[in-house]
């Protein structure tokens, strides 16, 4: 484990959407430096996040409208009003207290006020600011402030369904769009400024207490994001821009059917040709966000599964090799600094062990699959290794409680026999010895920190409806678990 991981630290998994708030879901308030300060007197280090893309209708922040744009949902408009931005007058009208209502929609057009606000009692520095980072962030910004005014117009069609020529970029039909959404594409990109200089202070405030943020990159983009309508060389698309096979994986342990995501897959050889450009852009996005990054689904970047668009499920695909190698050492050459992770989990092969080994990446261990009675399971902790990061359970688990209650009794007592029998409940005594691992870094979810039971999982993978919604509140974090944890962490010396 190099960099920032190269000694014992303590995490917790909690999204932004998960933070307290009363608006639909949590943001870059204050309520994220109370998180902040809470980890800090735990004696916590790392804060892990899902991604902070844009999702699509579904929430998943594992599909999203752009690899760069973050989710403006997440944007503080407490934060916005403090500017002064926002006149005193519009506050007051009904129109405006639509806008607080709390959503995403109701957030935009808060700020597309603001803009208008902006514009006219901002200082020097701020306008400044704002003109440095179009220019910085241009490569693409412009592509996605466009794609998502149009998306706008077209009532959130799919790009593949847009007229023709915007379709297919035609230069001049680009060209006239620019000009004739000129006003909302300064907006969309003004909110993207927003979201940028919150999340820097909000990071910055997390250096302050000592809290390294850790943020995960989906391997995949989404079909119906900026990223493929602008750079249609990157993917496996034909001459109409369709795709004839879809990403996913093999039935596994998280599904029978196995997880058709639908995604595009890449067309190595251009990314190859162009040396691998369009990844080492999209990672230096999220390096300048994160202080450590989890490359999800990392055995894509050796072979990944490949489904014919047609099929239903992911059962009939097959393994296409990827230049991985190639890509990585690409990447840490442009950004020598980076502390990556690799999500190894699934249908782990030697090649894919190999390739994380040459880079010496930590890979995952995940304590929910370790007691299937086999002493060679290497999620055990007695073969876990330094170079590794130990979770009770992901994004993608139920909550430790849920699933030990889903469990039968002989599976229960070889649990508690493993772990000398313990006389703690379920999750504290898994939460235990997740921390007691020899992993130099381990992660537990804000859940099982919580002991809440499956109600609270944040997703099921392989569904489409329900996941993503999960929220805490401070009053399920009582003085007994708070004590607990911090107990916890200087006991193991993390």
């Amino acid at each position: 484990m190099t960099g920032q991981l190269n000694k014992r630290r303590a995490g917790v998994l909690l999204h932004i959407s998960s933070l307290p708030n009363s608006g639909e879901n949590g943001d870059f308030g204050q309520e994220a430096y109370n998180f902040i300060n809470f980890l800090s007197d735990s004696g916590v280090t790392v804060w892990q996040t899902l991604p902070l893309g844009m999702p699509h209708g579904d929430g998943s922040p594992y599909q999203c409208l752009s690899a760069h744009a973050g989710n403006p949902a997440f944007i503080s408009t407490q934060w916005v009003e403090d500017k002064g931005w926002l006149q005193t007058t519009e506050l007051g009208t009904e129109e405006c207290h639509k806008c607080h209502a709390g959503n995403a929609f109701g957030k935009s057009c808060l700020i597309a006020k603001a803009y208008s606000g902006f514009q006219s009692l901002a200082n020097k520095e701020d306008k400044d600011g704002f003109e440095q980072f179009c220019k910085d962030k241009a490569s693409w910004l412009d592509d996605f402030a466009l794609f998502f005014s149009l998306k706008q117009e077209f009532g959130g069609k799919c790009w593949n369904q847009w007229p023709t020529s915007l379709k297919n970029r035609n230069t001049n039909a680009v060209k006239e769009a620019t000009q004739r959404l000129k006003s909302l594409i300064e907006s969309v990109k003004f909110e993207q400024f927003i979201f940028f200089k919150q999340w820097n202070e909000l990071k910055s405030y997390a250096k302050e207490r000592g809290v390294l943020l850790f943020g995960d990159i989906p391997i995949f983009v989404a079909y119906d994001s900026s990223d493929v309508w602008a750079n249609r060389d990157v993917f496996k698309l034909d001459k109409n821009g369709d795709m004839s096979v879809v990403a996913g994986v093999p039935p596994d342990y998280f599904s029978e059917t196995g997880q058709r995501w639908g995604n595009p897959h890449y067309d190595w050889n251009y990314l190859k040709k162009t040396g691998f450009k369009w990844w080492i852009d999209r990672i230096k996005t999220q390096n300048e966000l994160f202080d450590v990054l989890r490359i999800d689904h990392f055995r894509g970047l050796e072979s990944a599964w490949e489904i014919p668009e047609n099929e239903d499920t992911a059962i009939n695909g097959r393994w296409v090799v990827a230049p991985g190698k190639a890509l990585l050492k690409a990447v840490l050459k442009k950004c020598t600094s980076i502390s990556l992770v690799a999500e190894d989990l699934g249908i782990i092969t030697d090649e894919v062990d190999a390739l994380r080994n040459e880079f010496n990446l930590p890979g995952m261990k995940i304590m929910q699959f370790a007691f299937d009675g086999n002493p060679d399971n290497f999620y055990l902790p007695h073969n876990h290794v330094k170079n590794s990061v130990v979770y009770t359970g992901t994004h993608d688990n139920d909550t430790t409680l849920g699933w030990f209650n889903s469990i039968n009794d002989d599976e229960k007592r070889r649990i508690y026999e493993y772990l000398g029998f313990s006389s703690l409940s379920m999750p504290s005594v898994l939460v235990g010895a997740t921390l007691a691992s020899v992993a130099n870094l381990a992660i537990i979810p804000m859940q099982d920190i919580l002991e809440l039971d499956s109600e609270h999982r944040m997703n099921i993978p392989g569904t489409s409806e329900g996941n993503w919604h999960w929220r805490f509140e401070w009053s399920q974090l009582s003085e007994d678990k708070a004590k607990r944890l911090h107990h916890l962490i200087k006991l193991f010396g993390r």
